[in-house]
């Protein structure tokens, strides 16, 4: 489970204009029309090309929970593809991105400063760049912590130095211990 990826996917998922298909054949359906065939689905979901074909005419309609899990995860990456570029778009070039986590955050900085890591739980706006950076860094395929990085990063200029108002000679945030973690755009 990606904590990071999964909550910069939960904010694109709120700018939809239409709720995904929630029962099991639509859901099937709509992907047999994305993919082309129910094959391709078959082979994605990692079930029978029949049983695919007996979700489409509607015959079985509850499916395993690991199975509707996959579904519904395959679902959702595809749903709406329009809209969800058109709101990480905004969100990288005017809008930003919010951040609202619990975390233990602490900073390395010099001699005589209070760096102690501690609990916090900061609701931060950050600037559009950071969520581009956010962005980009999950389409091209990069891990939790990478995208913690630079949340981290985010979390220094905005929260601890305040835009260069204070705190200037901040190194370094450590961002660490993540008990809750949600983006709003």
């Amino acid at each position: 489970m990606s904590m990071f990826g999964d909550g910069l996917d939960a904010a694109v998922q709120k700018a939809f204009t239409r709720p995904a298909p929630k029962t099991a054949p639509a859901q099937m359906r709509y992907l047999v029309k994305q993919l082309g065939g129910t094959k391709a689905v078959a082979q994605m979901l990692r079930i029978s090309q029949r049983t695919v074909e007996r979700y489409v005419k509607d015959q079985i309609k509850k499916p395993r929970p690991d199975l509707a899990a996959r579904l519904e995860r395959e679902v959702k990456a595809r749903w709406q593809p329009q809209i969800r570029a058109k709101a990480r778009k905004k969100a990288a070039t005017t809008g930003g991105i919010v951040i609202d986590t619990r975390a233990r955050l602490g900073y390395t900085a010099p001699i005589g400063s209070t760096d102690q890591d501690r609990i916090r739980h900061p609701t931060v706006a950050l600037p559009p760049r950071y969520a581009a950076r956010l962005f980009d860094a999950q389409q091209a395929g990069a891990s939790d912590s990478e995208l913690q990085e630079i949340a981290a990063e985010a979390l220094r200029e905005v929260y601890f130095q305040d835009g260069g108002r204070r705190a200037g000679s901040l190194e370094e945030v450590r961002f660490t211990d993540v008990e809750h973690l949600e983006f709003d755009l």
